[in-house]
C-alpha cells in the first residue's frame, strides 16, 4: 500500500521483491507461479512461512512434488502494478499450478471497483495463459481484511468501511474468478479472527503470521490436490 499524507507504517511500504527461483526447474517437479503482492511474499514472515511456501510443503506431503514457486511480487503492487510487473518478467513456457492474490492496495488507495474488475480480468487470463490453457490450474486467494489487525485499528480508518471495501472488492474477483471457471479460495473471514488472536499477526502489525499463512495453505491444498488428481 502506498502511504498516504500524515500516515505512518504503511501497510505495504515500501519495494520488497521476491524472485529467486531458478528459471529452469528439475525437469521431474512440477512449476508453481505465485501472482501477487506482500502476502504472496509473506511480508515480515521467513520465506518458508510465506503461504505458496507452505502450499507447497503441503502438496508435496501428497505427492504433488513441486519446485520452489517463482514468486512475481512487490510490496505495494496493485492489480494494474502486478501487469506491468509482469511483463518485465522472464518465464517458462508455462507452469502447472498458478495462484493470485491481487487487489488491497487497489483498496487502500482508494481505486475504482471498475478499474479493479478490468485489471483483474486480464491478469485472470494472463494466468490461465500461464497455466497452459488450463484454468483448472489457476486458484484465486480472496483479499485479507487488513483492518482488524493492530496496525489497521490504530490507522485512523473506520474498520467498518474497510471491512465493506474489502467485501467487494473480494465480490469482484469472485465474482469473475468463478465466471471464467477459475478455482476461488475465500480466507477473508478467516483472516478477521486477527482481531482477537494476536499470534494470527506477524511482527508488524499488519502482515499474517505464518501462522496464518499455514490455514491459508490448509484452505487452499484440498482444491489444489482435487485438481491434479
Amino acid at each position: 500500500m502506498i502511504c498516504m499524507s500524515g500516515c505512518g507504517k504503511n501497510p505495504t511500504n515500501g519495494m520488497n521483491k521476491i524472485d529467486t527461483t531458478p528459471i529452469d526447474p528439475p525437469t521431474d517437479q512440477l512449476t508453481y507461479l505465485a501472482l501477487g503482492d506482500s502476502y504472496t511474499i509473506g511480508e515480515a514472515v521467513k520465506q518458508a512461512e510465506s503461504f505458496p511456501y507452505q502450499l507447497r510443503e503441503n502438496l508435496n506431503k501428497q505427492s504433488l512434488h513441486f519446485s520452489a514457486p517463482k514468486i512475481v511480487a512487490t510490496t505495494g503492487w496493485t492489480a494494474g502494478e502486478l501487469i506491468a510487473g509482469i511483463k518485465a518478467e522472464t518465464f517458462l513456457p508455462k507452469y502447472d499450478l498458478v495462484t493470485l492474490l491481487i487487489g488491497v492496495n487497489d483498496q487502500y488507495r482508494g481505486y475504482s471497483i471498475a478499474a479493479y474488475r478490468k485489471e483483474f480480468i486480464a491478469l485472470l487470463k494472463t494466468a490461465v495463459t500461464f497455466a497452459g490453457g488450463n484454468a483448472a490450474h489457476v486458484f484465486v486467494v480472496s483479499i485479507p481484511d487488513w483492518g482488524v489487525t493492530p496496525y489497521g485499528v490504530q490507522s485512523g480508518r473506520d474498520m467498518k468501511i474497510v471491512a465493506k471495501e474489502i467485501d467487494a472488492f473480494n465480490a469482484v474477483n469472485k465474482e469473475e474468478s468463478l465466471k471464467a471457471g477459475i478455482s476461488y479460495t475465500d480466507i477473508t473471514p478467516a483472516s478477521r479472527n486477527a482481531a482477537t488472536d494476536a499470534a494470527l499477526v506477524a511482527s508488524d502489525g499488519l502482515h499474517p503470521s505464518g501462522k496464518m499463512y499455514k490455514e491459508w495453505a490448509d484452505q487452499l491444498s484440498p482444491s489444489v490436490n482435487k485438481a491434479f488428481k
